[in-house]
This record gives C-alpha cells, structure tokens and sequence, in this order.
C-alpha cells in the first residue's frame, strides 16, 4: 500500500475515534444522572455556563462565539443565549403498581426555570407530582438531584432546590404590561431531553384566556409558539429576554393547532414566594363540598335549582357550618356577586384572603337568607 495513502487513513481513523470518543463522554455525563453530582462539580460548571469561560460547548450552545450579522441577531438568538442556560430538563421518577399490584419505576420529563443562583427553580406541579427522586439535568450536560421545596397544585406551580451554586438564572418580567401580537419565544425540553433546549418562536396571541380543568379557573396567557409534551415548566420569554410565563399546558384537540398556554409570571411570583416561605400556599376555606348541574350529573344527582351552586356535604367545625349554613342550601352570591358553577364560587373565594368576612346569600327550602362567614385556612393535606 502507498506510505501516504496509508497514512491518510490511519489520520481519518483517529479523527473518527476522536468523535466517537466525544459522542460517547456526553452520553456518559447523561447516564450518570442515577447519581448525584456534587455540589461543587455542579457550580464549577454551572459558573463556566454563566460566564462563557467553559472549554467545551454546552449541548444547547453554539461552539462558536463569532459574531454574527445584525439581520441573524433575531430576538430568538438573543432569548436563546441569555434564557436558554437558566431552562432545565426534570425529570420525574415515581413508582407505580400494575393491575397485579407489583410495583415498577415509572420516569416524566418536564422543563424547568433556574430563577435564583443558589438553585432555585420553577416548574410545574404536574411534572414533579408523585416523584420519588427528581433529577434536574443542567443546560452544560450535568446532572443533580433536586429536592421539593413546596407545591400548588391549584395553580400547577412548584418549586426545586438544586444543591449548587453560581448557576444561570433567568430574569423574571412583568406579565401586566405584555401586548398581544408581540413575539414570544418558549424554551424547553418537547418530548424529552433529547431534545432539550428547544426553542420555539410565535407571538402572545391571547391575554386571561380563562381554561377551566377540574372545576377550577386558570387565568393563562395564550401563544403559538409550539409547546409540546415535555415543555410544560419552561420558559416563555418576551423580546426583552425576560420570562413572561411558565409553560404549562398544550390544547390538544383534532384541528385546532398553535395554541399553546402559559402561567403569567406575576401569578408565579406570588405562588413561588408563598411555597419558598411556608412550602404551601394558603388559601381561604368555606368547607363545603358544591355540586353545581354538571357535577350533579356526574355523580347521579339531579339539580332541579336553575341558579346557585347546592352544598352537597358541609364539614362539621368549618366556616361555613359555624356561620348556620347547612347541607341542601343553595348559595346564590358571595359578596353580591352571582355564583352558578362550582368554577365561579371557588373564583369568588379565591379572590379574598384568610380571615376575610363575605356574605353568603343562600336559598333554604325557597327562602333566601344572607350569613356572614369568616373564612379560614384551608387544611393541608397530610405530607409524609
């Protein structure tokens, strides 16, 4: 064989192993997410994202720092360099049982939002809800065991502490003053982090779209920038490169595309304060068990009432028993406003705070009466 014909192949040979070698070494820092890392290997390469300094590019980044035209400098480039390292991949282990009972390891992955240093992140309850173990995966490819630090599952908000320091973080806007029709960009991890980092790009199509899942009102702001399975806890970022939203939910129905919904931010805020204070979210409590005409329905129950909302179980020492409410009644208002759905009547509730004083108007076998009721917190459910 020809000396330098052979010498070009054993040089190929060695770039392709060079490549597969590096293929092989970022797979392997993925797989080792069954153990945590270390607090300082964390921060070391959570501080090498932050500043740029790291020697090999991050999964999600570009390996070059050229500059490029200022026509390519799109809003995306710019939320992508500067939200892009804050956004994580969660992933949720959680046993379940089959119909044998015989247990076995299920895993979700969600997206998540670093919003302090220290390792705080935001994402969505339903993407931790039942974890037996959390493990966050870094945008630089590292992974550390997260832990719960508190969450609402009325507002699908939830909050994960990362033992690390120095990491990349997000700054959090203000979503009273977004405008529809202005760009939107979401970051996450659709279908998993194989595909983590994913950006993609619409405008605010909707403000206080009104969804309601399981009798309760989400206020939500409404995009079409595509957000699937998997990026539920990302970001959704202004122009600006501030987060706006907390990607929570995708309307999945035969024909209807591009309508994709997030929690406005100042809602976040005020969740994620209360959940890093106390690990829950106080909320005022009636004590009743409502049945509206759908609910009714659904249990085998007829409402032959028109209007009000009917007090299927009161619970004994509640508000509502002590103030003379009773089971059977239907309450009509809250405050003089008009409650006919369960939806509406946890609406006019939520509006008030603990120890707030509203008025009841309810109908008792035809006659209408008003009671005073001194809302109270609601229990919590028992956390082992």
């Amino acid at each position: 064989m020809n000396p330098k014909k052979f010498a070009k192949i054993i040089c190929a040979a060695a770039v392709a192993a060079a490549l597969t070698f590096s293929g092989c070494s970022t797979l392997t820092g993925l797989t080792d997410s069954d153990k945590p890392a270390d607090s300082k290997s964390a921060s070391d390469s959570a501080s090498k994202v932050a500043s740029g300094s790291h020697s090999e590019a991050s999964p999600n980044q570009p390996e070059s720092n050229a500059k490029i035209s200022d026509a390519r400098n799109t809003p995306a480039v710019r939320v992508a360099k500067t939200v892009g390292p804050a956004v994580v991949g969660i992933t949720n282990k959680a046993v379940a049982h089959d119909v044998f009972n015989n247990a076995f390891e299920m895993e979700g992955v969600g997206s998540g939002v670093i919003f302090k240093s220290d390792g705080y992140i935001i994402t969505n309850n339903h993407v931790i809800a039942g974890a037996n173990e959390i493990i966050v995966s870094l945008s630089d490819g590292n992974t550390i065991n997260g832990k719960l630090v508190g969450t609402d599952e009325m507002t699908d908000i939830a909050v994960v502490k990362v033992d690390a320091k120095d990491l990349p973080t997000a700054v959090l806007g203000n979503s009273d003053e977004v405008v529809v029709g202005e760009p939107a960009i979401a970051i996450g991890n659709p279908m998993g982090l194989e595909f983590q980092g994913s950006v993609t790009v619409g405008v605010i199509s909707a403000l206080n779209r009104t969804l309601n899942l399981n009798d309760k009102n989400f206020k939500l702001l409404q995009t079409d920038a595509a957000i699937s399975p998997g990026n539920s806890g990302g970001a959704l970022a202004n122009a600006d490169g501030e987060v706006i939203g907390i990607n929570s939910a995708k309307l999945a129905t035969t024909g209807v595309e591009g309508m994709g919904f997030a929690i406005p931010i100042n809602t976040v805020k005020t969740i994620v304060e209360e959940l890093m204070d106390k690990g829950y979210v106080a909320r005022p409590w009636l004590g009743i068990t409502p049945f509206d005409k759908p609910t009714a329905a659904r249990y085998g129950y007829q409402m032959s009432n028109d209007k009000g909302v009917y007090i299927f179980r009161l619970e004994l020492g509640a508000p509502a028993d002590r103030a003379g409410l009773q089971r059977g009644d239907i309450i009509l208002s809250i405050d003089g406003v008009e409650v006919n759905t369960i939806a509406e009547l946890r609406s006019e509730i939520a509006a008030h705070k603990v120890g707030d004083k509203v008025k009841v108007k309810i109908d008792r076998d035809g006659s209408e009466n008003t009671f005073e009721v001194t809302l109270e917190e609601m229990p919590q459910p028992s956390r082992q």
